[in-house]
């Protein structure tokens, strides 16, 4: 059942995968073939050792800093590769058309490497605290699976609320905990080996991090600092309130060293209905996305009004009134025109005759109704 279901699916895949890697950028080509250059590479070269992240040695004396940009390259394991190209696909399809390929290659840049440095001083920690140089010398950080955490995070600030599991309401805004979750699952029951749960975590860190403070608009601001995509949200409704007083807390501290800027708020005093208050970097997509989810919601409201107003029958519809009435109206509108005033000594004008009341029409020849005493008043008209 299995190699049938296989056999049918999969080259309809490999032909959906084709195409859409087809319609992206050079930035995601060019990314996806290093990826595939370095894992074929690898199969006959140590590449782990020069290229991968050491953290006892990326500080002095050795201090390996071309590994902060090489280790995210480096995938020695093909399912690992498979999933390091398909998030860079994923990217490329849904975040390029946003932000375009410059920024997206920033991104790309900027969260592969902060999340390097992240784990490298997570095990630094560790470390510090167990005394066991095994987790700085012996460690080896390699691989995009924080910019796979990160494209997680972006689709969460982007189309949070669209749906990708109906039978179980599973969201796009659910996936960066679901990543995290599953790769702690994986670490923990040994199916995988590696610093793959410490990438993750670090990758949804800096990405959020990036976004939420750093990443510049085109209205000249920066970050997104929308109530939708604080670091709260990330987490179950029930634990948001406690994780968002320590968030709180943290961003303050870093408010006061000067690491973050506080958030700016403006208001117009001046708007004609209310005041409005602008926060710095939630548009576009953010606005965009909260206009169409308005009209969607305006929409639905209209058509059940609508809907009850037909069943009601209380107000006809244009559709609902004859043609006919409407042309008798403008007709009746059209005889109803006023008559020009007339001074009293003109000369009366005769009106027109009507076929129907001459005399050589009538059957009966012409019919006198006042004994043959037709007098008209002098100084009218005939009646």
């Amino acid at each position: 059942m299995s190699n049938v279901l296989v056999n049918r699916y999969l080259p309809v895949a490999r032909q959906h995968f084709v195409t859409t890697l087809t319609n992206t950028s050079v930035v995601v080509k060019s990314v996806c073939a290093v990826v595939c250059l370095s894992y074929l590479v690898s199969l006959g070269v140590d590449l782990i050792e020069p290229l991968s992240i050491n953290p006892g040695f990326l500080i002095p004396s050795t201090f390996r800093i071309w590994t902060l940009l090489t280790h995210g390259f480096l995938e020695t394991q093909i399912l690992h590769v498979a999933i390091s190209i398909a998030a860079v696909v994923v990217a490329g399809k849904l975040l390029e058309p946003i932000w375009g390929a410059l920024e997206l290659l920033i991104f790309l840049t900027l969260v592969t490497t902060v999340t390097g440095i992240f784990s490298a001083f997570f095990y630094l920690f560790v470390y510090m605290a167990t005394s066991d140089d095994s987790y700085i010398f012996e460690v080896h950080i390699y691989g995009l699976t924080g910019f796979a955490a990160g494209v997680c995070v972006a689709l969460k600030q982007t189309r949070p609320d669209q749906v990708m599991l109906p039978a179980i309401d599973l969201r796009i805004k659910h996936l960066p905990l679901l990543l995290l979750a599953v790769s702690i699952l994986l670490k923990v029951s040994t199916l995988t080996t590696g610093t793959y749960p410490v990438m993750s975590g670090m990758g949804l860190l800096a990405s959020w991090i990036y976004l939420r403070f750093y990443q510049r608009h085109g209205n000249q601001g920066k970050g997104d600092m929308g109530d939708i995509f604080t670091f709260a949200t990330f987490f179950p409704e029930s634990v948001q309130p406690p994780i968002a007083i320590l968030a709180n807390t943290v961003y303050s501290g870093l408010v006061k060293v000067k690491v973050c800027k506080k958030t700016v708020k403006r208001y117009d005093v001046g708007a004609p209905s209310s005041i409005t208050i602008s926060l710095p970097g939630t548009d576009p997509a953010d606005a965009e996305r909260r206009r169409k989810k308005a009209l969607q919601a305006l929409n639905e409201r209209l058509s059940k009004v609508q809907q009850t107003d037909e069943e009601e029958g209380e107000w006809p519809t244009m559709e609902e009134v004859p043609p006919d009435s409407v042309a008798v109206t403008v007709e009746e509108d059209t005889k109803k025109v006023p008559t020009p005033h007339r001074s009293p000594h003109s000369t009366p004008r005769a009106a027109s005759p009507d076929p129907a009341n001459n005399p050589a029409n009538m059957p009966n020849g012409p019919t006198s109704f006042n004994n043959g005493e037709n007098k008209t008043p002098p100084g009218e008209g005939p009646s």
